[in-house]
Parts: C-alpha cells; sequence; structure tokens
C-alpha cells in the first residue's frame, strides 16, 4: 500500500472510444495481448506512484473488474463525460486529504514512459511549483496545443491549433496532456474551473492557466520521447501501438 505522502496518480479511463469499431472502454482495447491502460499502470507503478484512481464511466463495471487484481486502485464514477477537468473533479472525495503530487494522464496512452514520470516527479520534488505539465518536442506539431513561453523561457499558457497565430503555430514543444500537480492547489483550481467554451465541457488543460493567474509557479519540462505522443483514438493507432510495443518487447 501508498505511504500518505507519496504521488499518487489519476488515470482517465471513462470513454467509450467510438471510432474503436468495438463495444469495450477504449481503455480495454487490448494491445499486444493486454488492455491498454494496464502499460499506463505499470509506468506510473515503476514511477514510484502509490495510490491510483481511475475514472471510470462507459462500462465502468467492466473497467473495475479488469482491474480488480490491483488493490491499490480506487475508483471515481464520470456518469457524464463532460470533459477532463469533470473527470478530475469527480476524484475529489478520493484525494480530498493528499498533501503531495498528483500525476494525472490518460488511461490510452499505453507508451507513456516510466522514466518520463519520474523525471517530472524528481523536477516538482525540486522545484515544488503549483503544476508541471509533461511536454514533447515534436517534429510535427500539427493539430496539438503548443505551449507558449515567455523570453525568459517560463511557461505562459498552451494555445490550441485553431486558436494558435502563424508564430504559434511554429512551436515545436506541444502539451501530451501528462501533468503533476500539487494536489490541495489543484483542487483549488478545480473549483474555478468554468465550462465556457464551445463544446461546454470542463477542460483539465484550463487548470495551469487558473494557477498562473494566481501567481502560482507553472512549470513545463520537455521530457517526453516521440514514442509517447502515440496514442489511440482509431484501430490504425491501435495497430501502430502494437507494433511499438512489440518491438520493445
Amino acid at each position: 500500500m501508498s505511504t500518505p505522502d507519496a504521488p499518487i496518480a489519476i488515470v482517465l479511463a471513462a470513454g467509450k472510444g467510438t471510432r474503436m469499431k468495438s463495444e469495450l472502454p477504449k481503455v480495454l482495447c487490448e494491445a499486444a495481448g493486454r488492455p491498454l491502460v494496464s502499460y499506463v499502470i505499470d509506468s506510473l507503478r515503476t514511477a514510484g506512484v502509490g495510490k491510483i484512481v481511475a475514472v471510470v464511466g462507459y462500462r465502468a463495471d467492466l473497467v473495475k473488474e479488469t482491474l480488480a487484481s490491483d488493490n491499490d486502485i480506487d475508483f471515481a464514477l464520470q456518469e457524464e463525460q463532460l470533459g477532463t477537468g469533470h473527470a478530475v473533479m469527480m476524484c475529489r472525495e478520493a484525494i480530498a486529504n493528499h498533501n503531495g503530487p498528483v500525476v494525472v494522464v490518460a488511461g490510452d496512452s499505453p507508451m507513456l514512459q516510466s522514466d518520463s514520470i519520474a523525471a517530472l516527479l524528481k523536477d516538482f520534488a525540486d522545484t515544488n511549483p503549483a503544476c508541471i505539465l509533461g511536454t514533447l518536442i515534436h517534429e510535427d506539431p500539427t493539430g496539438l496545443g503548443r505551449i507558449v513561453r515567455d523570453g525568459d523561457g517560463k511557461f505562459t499558457g498552451i494555445v490550441e491549433e485553431k486558436d494558435a497565430s502563424e508564430d504559434e503555430k511554429a512551436i515545436s514543444e506541444v502539451n501530451m496532456s501528462t501533468y503533476v500537480f500539487d494536489c490541495q492547489k489543484m483542487l483549488g483550481a478545480l473549483d474555478r474551473l468554468t465550462d465556457d467554451n464551445r463544446q461546454k465541457e470542463y477542460y483539465i488543460t484550463d487548470v495551469p492557466g487558473i494557477m498562473l493567474a494566481d501567481g502560482e509557479d507553472v512549470r513545463a519540462l520537455p521530457v517526453l520521447k516521440p514514442i509517447e505522443a502515440l496514442s489511440v483514438n482509431t484501430v490504425e493507432h491501435l495497430q501502430a501501438v502494437e507494433e511499438a510495443l512489440l518491438k520493445q518487447q
């Protein structure tokens, strides 16, 4: 079992994955003989994460059953899919008393590397910020949120492709939806998260901006590797991930 001050993690695992041509929750689709989410959990454990809270939604019972053998996983139910920020909100009860770092990752990112998570956690321990974003220097950042920095190299925000100027589109550092938050500061920011956007959803990507507006230290660390950009949204993506996993074995 994890100790009270050990890093904990939230794994977002509530989605259906409508483009996967499967009735399974997306995180339970298999690559190289294992569910996608199992690779994510393995990487978190290897990086030193203790308790994990999995956010479940679509076919929640099946996800719980699949992960039941791990007795240090709690579950939070997201009945309505109202965005990644809303998913993290559903974990409030499970993490309310935690005073250390909390890692937030997607459950459909099986190429997430344990050493990347460990590097983020080490930087968090060394610098004690409100948030660290794990970022990637990408050869082709098209479609991804760009990391904006000021003249001193400090993180100032994430700009999505659709909102980016031509100069911002030229930025090669991208957001990878991999975060380490100070748990209590994250919970405080979530209290002020809104759904003031076209999709009317709550996005975890808005939390670093709330923290910056509060004068908190928010860092972006480009420690992720190109292979970690392989996520799964289609059957073709799943095949590419399976090939990459088999090469690693």
